[in-house]
């Protein structure tokens, strides 16, 4: 819960801190601009509030690990919800109003996941998790999306180191697998995710684990 916390203020700083002129540069998210990334965790804060107030009174069915979907097909970006993310990042025109979006509607999902009991069970996406769990699992989203966010803005900080431990371990455990000692965290979720190929040398380190890349996460 600490963590969601820690991760989540950490990415909402960077947000702030990114000139608005770099808006208009891209993401680490295919086929998305920084400005459609901002857009995008609007949405994210609006799934935050929107879960945790729908209590679930059936079984736990998924954790924090079994709550991604894992796929092998990157995203080709122009399928119909991130066309509606990009029609709507373009629709604020000036990135100040979409970081005052963010900040209003990213801190009231903030504190609601502070507030939060971390046993209560809740429901999203036909999907009953605990609180923890679910909050554990938006860990992942906001360590990797802030990687996006200054893949090419590199004078906004990046993820605090925790939040890059924490995802490590948590894509190891998707995957199976752990990564080489030798992979940063940072690259390891680069790698696995397809944000970047990985090298011919990180390659042979990686040995049989390097043809089941990318873990598309959704």
């Amino acid at each position: 819960m600490d963590l969601f916390s820690r991760t989540w203020a950490a990415l909402r700083l960077a947000v702030a801190s990114v000139p608005d002129s770099e808006f208009s540069r891209p993401s680490g998210c295919r086929g998305w601009l920084v400005r459609d990334l901002v857009c995008h965790l609007v949405i994210d804060a609006q799934d935050v509030l929107i879960t945790l107030a729908t209590p679930a009174s059936t079984a736990v069915t998924h954790n924090a690990i079994t709550y991604w979907a894992v796929s092998n097909s990157l995203p080709s970006g122009d399928d119909p919800l991130s066309a509606l993310i990009v029609r709507l990042a373009a629709a604020y025109e000036d990135p100040a109003l979409l970081k005052f979006h963010l900040d209003d509607v990213g801190s009231a999902a903030g504190r609601a996941a502070d507030m939060a009991d971390p046993g209560m069970r809740v429901s999203t996406q036909e999907m009953v998790l605990t609180a923890g769990d679910y909050l554990s699992a938006y860990v992942l989203e906001w360590t990797l999306h802030h990687l996006d966010l200054v893949a090419h803005v590199p004078s906004v900080a990046g993820p605090p180191a925790e939040g890059l431990a924490r995802t490590r371990a948590m894509v190891e455990q998707i995957a199976g697998a752990e990564f080489p000692a030798s992979f940063s965290d940072e690259d390891v979720l680069l790698v696995a995710t397809g944000r970047r190929a990985p090298t011919a040398a990180e390659t042979a380190a990686l040995g049989d684990l390097a043809a089941r890349l990318p873990l598309v996460l959704g």
